[in-house]
């Protein structure tokens, strides 16, 4: 397929998946004089500090080779279509700034588009030989298009990053929303670790603030159960924070727009100095790792942090005693966010915790770096009309499925068994993959495996739901 048949009314060769709810009258106002003006501020320093280098880097030198191609496990599912290769939308942005390729509406949408079918990953930056990386490119028109005309997802902008600032969440859960959640989660520890625990919410000078991806108070509230437990059993001091937006980490800014990621860090920057703790301690969140322990360091706030799956590497050997292997029966395989593993080289802590609280672990592979995404990455998972969601399950996460069946192969269908992935996000798009499957295969977080070795526990946290 040729490049120019982007800006081709008639071309059959793209998808007719919208993840963007803007009419034609949007691209029409932007004519060609227009797109090169705005998007060459990428390419300015006082526009594009935080990601400049790369950007440059990528955009001049990618030779455009392919090797990336055979790593994108999109590309690949989607029958090597060209749209999806990942330095198809680089040449695309790199050919209308050149007056190469004709930007009219049609063009600009399957642009805009097709920065969508990209899990930014960053597969492809990793196969690249130069370091190039067209996910970021990915990411920049997106940016693009949201800065500079309001063009992006509502799951992201509208339901997302306005969401989570107006309200406190992008669930929609508000202050009062994230107490009575709390109070409930903690209603119900007894029935688990038979007799009650506090959970602190807004205690002055404890050591950690404990951070998670507010879908773990609503979707998965066995994770924060499971870490009450264990971080009672460790005695480590910690409180959660009920101040607006410091109850979700996540930042849905890092994956469109660079203004909507600044104003959410630095509420989470002013939120961490509020309780007076000495360190943010950052929950099972990909997304949340990436924002606010990588990221946030190209900006000019800081504050100290760290993964709490290097702290449960810590605390799981020191109190080895409390654990017996045995309680977990299950096959349990690793996923490796891409966002902890690729993108801050954390893979070792998580498997060093499971190899002693789990009998029967098993290796994907590929994995730990080299993983492949769950399909979900790049804020996808949250969007959930049906088309792309039948994306997401068919293409996205094509490859992620195939990895799960064939590490399972040799166990009976009538036999559970887990797959452990120390993310929400993960977890969302994981439901959606395992939703149909008949081979008995569950998802869960990390916390929940770690509590369920623990001697004398009344009741396995397993389903995820209270």
């Amino acid at each position: 397929m040729r490049i120019e048949d982007i800006a081709d009314p008639n071309s059959q060769e793209f998808d007719d998946i919208q993840v963007l709810n803007v009419d034609n009258s949007t691209f029409m106002r932007i004519t060609p004089d227009i797109f090169r003006k705005a998007a060459n501020k990428l390419f300015e320093v006082k526009n594009n500090w935080p990601f400049l280098q790369l950007l440059n880097h990528t955009y001049k030198y990618c030779r455009k080779c392919n090797n990336c191609s055979d790593r994108c496990p999109i590309f690949i599912e989607s029958g090597r279509k060209e749209p999806y290769r990942p330095s198809y939308r680089a040449e695309v942005l790199r050919r209308m700034l050149e007056g190469r390729l004709e930007i009219n509406p049609t063009s600009l949408r399957r642009l805009a588009e097709l920065a969508y079918r990209c899990n930014i990953c960053r597969r492809c930056a990793q196969a690249c030989m130069i370091g190039a990386d067209n996910g970021l490119i990915a990411r920049e028109i997106r940016k693009l298009f949201s800065q500079e005309w309001g063009i992006a997802p509502d799951a992201l902008h509208k339901n997302g990053t306005m969401k989570h600032l107006k309200r406190g969440s992008s669930t929609g859960m508000n202050p009062d929303g994230f107490k009575h959640m709390v109070a409930y989660i903690e209603s119900q520890i007894p029935e688990y670790f038979g007799r009650p625990l506090k959970i602190p919410v807004d205690e002055e000078g404890a050591e950690y603030l404990f951070v998670n991806n507010a879908g773990e108070f609503i979707s998965w509230p066995h994770n924060l159960l499971a870490y009450t437990i264990l971080f009672a059993l460790f005695e480590i001091s910690w409180t959660l924070s009920s101040e607006l937006m410091a109850y979700d980490a996540v930042n849905y800014g890092v994956w469109y727009d660079d203004f909507q990621f600044l104003r959410t860090a630095m509420k989470h920057a002013g939120n961490a100095a509020s309780l007076k703790t000495k360190k943010v301690l950052i929950g099972e969140c990909g997304h949340a790792h990436k924002c606010t322990i990588a990221l946030i360091d190209r900006l000019p706030i800081g504050y100290k942090r760290e993964s709490v799956l290097l702290l449960l590497e810590e605390k799981v050997g020191k109190y080895r005693h409390l654990f017996n292997s045995f309680a977990n029966p299950y096959p349990i395989t690793l996923h490796d966010p891409c966002n902890i593993s690729r993108m801050l080289g954390i893979y070792e802590p998580q498997r060093n915790v499971l190899k002693q609280v789990v009998r029967d672990f098993r290796e994907m592979v590929p994995n730990r770096a080299d993983n492949y995404c769950c399909g979900g990455g790049s804020g996808l998972a949250i969007m959930r009309d049906a088309p792309i969601k039948k994306w997401r399950k068919e293409v996205a996460g094509a490859k992620k499925m195939k990895q799960i069946l064939e590490v399972f192969s040799d166990v009976p269908n009538e036999k559970i068994k887990y797959v452990c992935a120390p993310c929400s996000n993960c977890k969302a798009q994981l439901r959606d993959l395992l939703e149909d499957n008949t081979q008995n295969i569950r998802y869960i977080g990390l916390a929940e495996v770690v509590c369920n070795s623990l001697d004398g526990l009344k009741k396995p946290l397993l389903d995820g739901e209270l």
